[in-house]
């Protein structure tokens, strides 16, 4: 049903003041129980946006969630989806903000919003990784979604925030590792201090924690008494971060013991090494 624009700017009057009712009466909540099918969809969109202005997160989604409901094969649906995804985000609804985004995505995937939607999508897991404790399942979602962002939508706005994230998140997973190693270094679990601190230098070997994970090598293959690895692992530290204190640290280890910071035997340490010398990392 087409309104009239006294119409509908009373509607709108009426829509404030029961806004407003609500806030001064100390509830948040919105009288839900009004037949929202005698509005239309732009009516219940601009509703959806005041619930937003103020705040009102779970409103908001439930707004445009009833444009979807109601007028489903309108542009105003594709747009209240997308807004659907943003409410519920900004209401740290992560659940159901990826469930909208990825609804979005399946149904409009060429539209011009489909970037935004991906990158909100990618957004409900990073912005749960908030401490090194966490599960790392939702890293590793993170990284996922976030690589799709880079990949699928490299020429879109948000292409660059999600290199940016993907570099922290994946330095998160490097955490994780190095945090384990360090509890069993201190317990003198040698053997598997060493295989956390190896998956950082092979698989995380851009991140931050490689100088130290290098170092912490040179400490556990020590008190093994295994000097080939541990001064290759001092060679590594010399060739790529000798301005570091870790490398400070493992130089005065080594030759403490009369051991020199050079490439020894034919260990997994000898080959990134001499991969290194050759202009490769790996």
């Amino acid at each position: 049903m087409v309104r009239s624009r006294s119409g509908a700017k009373a509607l709108g009057v009426l829509l404030l003041t029961a806004a407003l009712a609500g806030c001064s009466g100390g509830s948040s909540n919105v009288d839900r129980s009004i037949a929202l099918e005698q509005y239309t969809a732009e009516q219940i969109f601009e509703r959806g946006e005041f619930e937003l202005s103020r705040s009102q997160t779970e409103e908001a989604a439930f707004y445009f969630s009833e444009i979807e409901r109601l007028y489903p094969y309108s542009s105003w649906a594709k747009r209240a989806l997308i807004m659907q995804a943003y409410a519920f985000h900004a209401g740290s609804d992560y659940e159901n903000s990826r469930a909208a985004a990825q609804r979005f995505i399946d149904f409009y995937p060429t539209d011009e919003d489909a970037a935004y939607a991906q990158y909100l999508l990618a957004l409900s897991y990073y912005d749960q990784i908030d401490e090194v404790g966490r599960d790392q399942g939702l890293t590793f979602q993170a990284l996922q979604s976030l690589r799709k962002v880079i990949e699928i939508y490299p020429d879109s706005e948000y292409a660059s925030s999600a290199i940016l994230k993907f570099d922290l998140a994946f330095d998160h997973l490097a955490a994780k590792e190095m945090e384990i190693g360090r509890y069993y270094l201190r317990r003198e679990h040698y053997t598997a201090a060493i295989n956390r601190f190896r998956v950082v230098v092979e698989d995380f070997q851009t991140t931050t924690h490689t100088a130290e994970a290098l170092h912490r090598l040179v400490e556990a293959y020590l008190s093994l008494g295994l000097t080939d690895e541990a001064q290759t692992a001092g060679a590594i530290l010399g060739y790529n971060f000798q301005s570091t204190e870790w490398y400070e640290d493992s130089y005065k280890l080594l030759t403490s013991q009369g051991l020199k910071l050079k490439d020894r035997g034919n260990n997994w340490l000898s080959k990134i090494y001499r991969q290194m010398v050759k202009g490769k990392w790996l």
